[in-house]
């Protein structure tokens, strides 16, 4: 069986297929979302690779397995212990997409993830590659499971010069696994795919001499494989200049604050913070006169601390951090929370403003 390249190249795929599956069944990570094929851990999984690296996210999936064993458990569980079994993560809309389309499986299929392309493709946050990640690896059925380490390693394989960073790159890598992919164990060729990605064929420096598929890797004969694939570079990101302050009362609780249901890092927990808009806001009393100015109530900042800085996909958080105290006008709302120590364990926070409580706990 050969597939046929635009430059009238070969490729075997039952070679392929065997090299490539043989060296995964030996050479395969023990990952905890390996020890089965439940559908609901495989999707769980998917969700929490996206844009995350395997060894940040094992501590996470265990922990998230362990309070939300079931689809069920994670339907009915309160938003907020969701968000706080996910913080660190990142990327929340995908926890909050997850439980929304768990709900729907709980009530509309009974608990079980749908196993048909049109079905499980209906679901929130479910998108091509985490559908055919679920449908290959969990029940054996061969569809495409295309991310960018599958797109870097087809593009060596089969000399594919699109560029990988155009969404409609896409269903030319999606078209290319539905004639390659193994129908007889689309799990492991799927595996097999993204953990020759991870492992071996990587962004920079592939280890072509240790590839168990060199031998059909077109790139590697003609020696291009450090020019593929083809990726346009992302638009530059935005600095954005904050203000945050550890902020205590009399009693030694700290003010804390529920960010809008709406846009970055929505729902969950911060310090107070303000944008500093002009390059001459940034002295402590400017920051004091912009707290007061957007909160109802007064604030005493004490010492600047040091300064956080946060990358997200597409801006970067300069934030500078500051102690202070507040009056005893503070009223606490749904919104505004004083809470201690130990109260802190129980809500989400980001990431910046958890390296930001580290560095007031430094102190």
């Amino acid at each position: 069986m050969l597939i046929e390249q635009e430059n009238s190249e070969k490729i075997n795929i039952n070679a392929f297929q065997h090299d490539l599956i043989s060296w995964f069944k030996n050479e395969q990570r023990d990952l905890p979302w390996r020890k089965d094929q439940d559908p609901y851990k495989v999707w769980v999984s998917e969700i929490m690779l996206q844009q995350t690296r395997v060894d940040t996210v094992i501590p996470y999936f265990n922990r998230f397995i362990d309070w939300f064993p079931t689809i069920d458990d994670l339907a009915d569980a309160d938003e907020d212990k969701v968000l706080k079994a996910w913080e660190g993560l990142g990327y929340y809309s995908r926890v909050r997409n997850l439980q929304s389309a768990v709900k729907e499986v709980k009530e509309k299929y009974n608990g079980e993830v749908p196993n048909t392309p049109k079905q499980i493709a209906e679901l929130k946050g479910v998108g091509p590659y985490t559908a055919g990640a679920i449908l290959s690896i969990a029940y054996g059925i061969p569809e495409p499971a295309v991310d960018g380490n599958v797109m870097r390693v087809l593009s060596r394989i089969l000399t594919i010069w699109e560029d990988i960073a155009k969404p409609s790159s896409r269903k030319i890598f999606e078209k290319a696994v539905r004639e390659l992919i193994s129908h007889e164990d689309p799990s492991s060729f799927n595996q097999a795919l993204m953990e020759l990605g991870a492992l071996v064929c990587t962004p920079t420096s592939p280890s072509c001499l240790l590839c168990p598929v060199s031998d059909h890797c077109h790139a590697f004969f003609e020696g291009v494989q450090n020019e593929l694939p083809v990726k346009t570079k992302k638009a530059k990101t935005r600095d954005v200049q904050l203000a945050a302050a550890i902020i205590t009362d009399s009693t030694g609780k700290i003010v804390i604050h529920k960010r809008p249901a709406n846009g970055l890092l929505a729902n969950l927990w911060e310090f107070p913070t303000i944008e500093l808009h002009h390059p001459i806001q940034n002295s402590r009393e400017d920051a004091v006169n912009l707290f007061n100015q957007n909160h109802e109530f007064e604030i005493k900042l004490e010492q600047t601390i040091g300064q956080v800085d946060h990358v997200f996909s597409h801006l970067v958080w300069n934030m500078k951090v500051y102690t202070g105290t507040i009056n005893a006008k503070f009223q606490e709302t749904e919104e505004w929370k004083l809470v201690s120590f130990e109260e802190m364990k129980e809500y989400a926070f980001p990431v910046p403003y958890q390296k930001m409580f580290k560095l007031y706990q430094s102190l």
